[in-house]
């Protein structure tokens, strides 16, 4: 047997190939992520008479040209975790680091564990493109988050206290759009109280609000006690409106991005699992799915579980064997928020004869906190999700 140890960086990789006992076939040599040299190492690889098997570190994105085109070309190829790795790594005492360094290792790793290899999961381009989607989407979600936070100091500098004043459940856009019209409570004072009002009875009938004499008045109040920071100049408008766009124009995004999220999603049996599971909508049922993906991929629900980082490993030395363990958090983050989003649903919307709010309600009774309830929630959740979904699978 053979073990070909690839450590990957941006654009380039480093290849060792090892035999049992340590022998070295080929020592660290690099190679550039382009067809030519890729072709090079497949030759390579295929003119060994043994078996071969290349192992690399699961690496985010830098790892996925090396060990899809590795993959296409019918070689045996290993993703391994890059914590595991990293501890396989450490072990030795000195603690010199370099890439051919870690090739050798990596190398290494693949002889050790030969017979706990596992060939790289050839997932479906559903899910493939659901997964990227969705971190395209947590992406543009935190750029609007820090958007909408500076608008917010913004406005805390030209209108503070106008968004209690302006919040609107069914529009969330209302207080940009009013913003966008009047900008500084200057404007606001200068137009005086009749004209104001007027001019805000006349913009709201015309963005289909319901027009309030009364909460005009009540902003005039607010404009003449405010004391705003930043002047009405030239420059605070063109910020202000700035950031408006900025808010707009990301959340189109995000929305387009879900869109096709929601395209894809729809096309897979589960979707019509997790549509059917109370308060999952058209906005979480797409993302569970992409963080989850393929179902028959995991062996049992525990290994789903074990996947999202909620489960609580034994911990037993001698007579010592420890009864409360805290979740591991060595697992999908991304599964987890979304998960911990779906449980804050239940919550609130409290759907009857539901199966995991019940089972958080049992926990809340058993003196659990909040959040611990919430998490044996999840857990209860992942497991019947498990259930129904590889149920359909059985029945294809």
């Amino acid at each position: 047997m053979i073990s070909i140890g690839i450590d990957v960086s941006k654009g380039k990789s480093t290849v060792c190939i090892l035999k049992p006992g340590g022998e070295v076939v080929k020592p660290p040599f690099e190679i550039n992520h382009a067809a030519e040299e890729l072709d090079y190492l497949v030759s390579l690889i295929k003119s060994f008479d043994e078996e071969a098997r290349v192992v690399l570190e699961d690496t985010g994105h830098y790892h996925m040209p090396v060990a899809s085109y590795l993959s296409s070309q019918g070689i045996f190829v290993c993703c391994v975790n890059a914590l595991r790795m990293k501890k396989y790594c450490s072990q030795s005492i000195r603690r010199a680091k370099t890439d051919k360094i870690d090739a050798v290792r990596i190398a290494s790793f693949g002889i050790t564990y030969w017979s706990e290899l596992t060939k790289a999961y050839d997932a479906s381009d559903t899910y493939d493109e659901l997964r990227f989607l969705a971190r395209q989407y947590y992406q543009i979600t935190a750029i609007l988050v820090k958007a909408k936070v500076n608008f917010s100091n913004l406005l805390d500098q030209v209108m503070p206290g106008i968004s209690n004043l302006l919040q609107n459940n069914n529009d969330n856009h209302k207080l940009t759009k009013f913003v966008d019209r009047y900008i500084h409570f200057q404007t606001i004072l200068d137009m005086g109280e009749k004209k104001f009002t007027a001019d805000y009875c006349k913009w709201a009938k015309k963005m289909g609000y319901h027009c309030n004499e009364r909460k005009a008045a009540e902003i005039f109040s607010l404009a003449q006690n405010g004391i705003p920071s930043l002047p009405n100049s030239q420059s605070v408008k063109i910020t202000v409106r700035e950031a408006i766009k900025m808010i707009h124009s990301t959340e189109e995004s995000r929305n387009t991005i879900l869109a096709q999220m929601q395209l894809f999603s729809k096309t897979l049996p589960e979707y019509s699992v997790i549509r059917d599971m109370n308060c999952i909508g058209d906005v979480l049922a797409p993302r569970i799915i992409a963080e989850i993906g393929d179902i028959r991929r995991f062996k049992n629900k525990h290994s789903l579980i074990a996947y999202a980082g909620i489960d609580a490993p034994p911990y037993q030395s001698g007579a010592f064997n420890a009864s409360e363990r805290k979740i591991s958090k060595r697992g999908n983050a991304y599964l987890r928020k979304t998960g911990y989003e779906i449980m804050q649903s239940l919550i609130k919307h409290k759907p009857a004869d539901d199966p995991v709010y019940d089972f958080i309600q049992k926990k809340r009774n058993e003196g659990k906190c909040g959040k611990e309830a919430m998490i044996a929630g999840l857990n209860k959740f992942l497991r019947v999700y498990y259930g129904k979904v590889m149920e359909i699978y059985s029945e294809t």
